[in-house]
């Protein structure tokens, strides 16, 4: 399972006349009215060369959870870890993590994608408290990348929701505090939240980078859009000054929960927006130097049953013995499960 390509399928490219008709009828949508997002529920077909991802199960709900401290649990992060470390505890490692105060990282393990998973019985593996690096409020949001030129597993999360940090671990289990690596101090003034980040490793050659993050910015406008950095060893960063994704491109109210695809020589940014706008997980193709800017629409609509309720946010993405999975989080924000759909 690769970091930010969950499945080896043809490329985009493949379907190239489903993609432009997916293209325009999007357009002629959002142009009628104002939103991408039809109602939740529908059946939309994925973009070509990407799975029609549909809904299996949950994976984890946290009335089921012993460290249960705020009864929410949100944004997963999916690792295949058998082929990368020795002796781990399952095929896979699901991290995740309560928002609200104190929140904290946690672990599940499974053998399959499609569960069952097994809550460590250690959690949180990080904490509030971490001194003497910091005390905030809450940490939360992990996203794990596995770092081939060291060995290592590198977590990412924020707390406070200014404020992502990185921490290193040989195990995934026991981590080791680095650094801070991205504040609201290094973006335009007037930002006020810098979170939700994952990284990827992602080559671009024109800036020296060999790593991209992607993360949810906010300002006074009180509208999330999708923000970048690039980095040459995924420690010190440098960060676009304006939004990879603005909200007002995709003509919705927020968006968040970005994540890196890469599909027939081509990149692409997949984001979540909020139920008042359909709550579904949209894709656009931004290019290998993410300097294209095409809205190609949703991804993943959002059932209106149960567990969804009308929402699917924060996806990971893995593939398990050939067959693509989208991990996500499934229902209401802080309301709802960790769920797998399956391509």
């Amino acid at each position: 399972m690769t970091q930010h390509e969950d499945t080896p399928v043809a490329a985009a490219a493949t379907h190239p006349g489903r993609r432009i008709f997916l293209r325009g009828a999007i357009a002629g949508t959002a142009a009628a009215t104002g939103l991408i997002a039809t109602g939740a529920g529908s059946a939309v077909a994925a973009p070509g060369g990407f799975p029609d991802y549909r809904h299996l199960k949950p994976l984890l709900t946290p009335s089921r959870l012993k460290y249960n401290p705020t009864g929410e649990i949100i944004f997963p992060c999916i690792r295949g870890v058998y082929d990368k470390l020795a002796n781990p505890l399952g095929r896979y490692y699901l991290y995740y993590a309560p928002h609200d105060a104190p929140g904290g990282i946690c672990l599940a393990y499974g053998d399959s994608l499609e569960g069952p998973f097994t809550e460590y019985p250690a959690n949180p593996l990080v904490s509030n408290d971490w001194q003497p690096h910091y005390k905030v409020s809450h940490v939360s949001s992990p996203h794990v990348l596995w770092n081939e030129d060291v060995k290592e597993l590198w977590l990412y999360f924020h707390g406070e929701n200014h404020t992502t940090r990185l921490a290193r671990s040989k195990d995934g289990i026991t981590f080791t505090y680095d650094r801070t690596v991205l504040t609201k101090d290094m973006l335009p003034a007037g930002t006020s939240e810098t979170s939700y980040a994952r990284v990827f490793r992602h080559d671009l050659p024109a800036r020296g980078a060999r790593y991209v993050m992607l993360f949810m910015i906010n300002n006074q406008s009180n509208h999330r859009d999708i923000a970048w950095g690039w980095s040459k060893d995924g420690r010190d960063w440098t960060f676009a000054q304006q939004p990879l994704i603005r909200h007002s491109d995709i003509g919705v109210n927020n968006l968040s929960g970005p994540h890196l695809l890469t599909r027939g020589g081509s990149t692409f940014v997949v984001y979540h927006t909020g139920t008042e706008n359909g709550g579904n997980i949209l894709i656009s193709e931004v290019g290998n130097d993410f300097s294209r800017r095409d809205h190609l629409g949703v991804l993943y609509d959002s059932g209106s049953a149960a567990p969804e309720n009308g929402r699917a946010a924060s996806p990971s993405f893995g593939t398990d013995r050939g067959v693509p999975y989208l991990v996500y989080e499934a229902g209401d924000r802080l309301g709802g499960s960790i769920a797998v759909a399956r391509g």
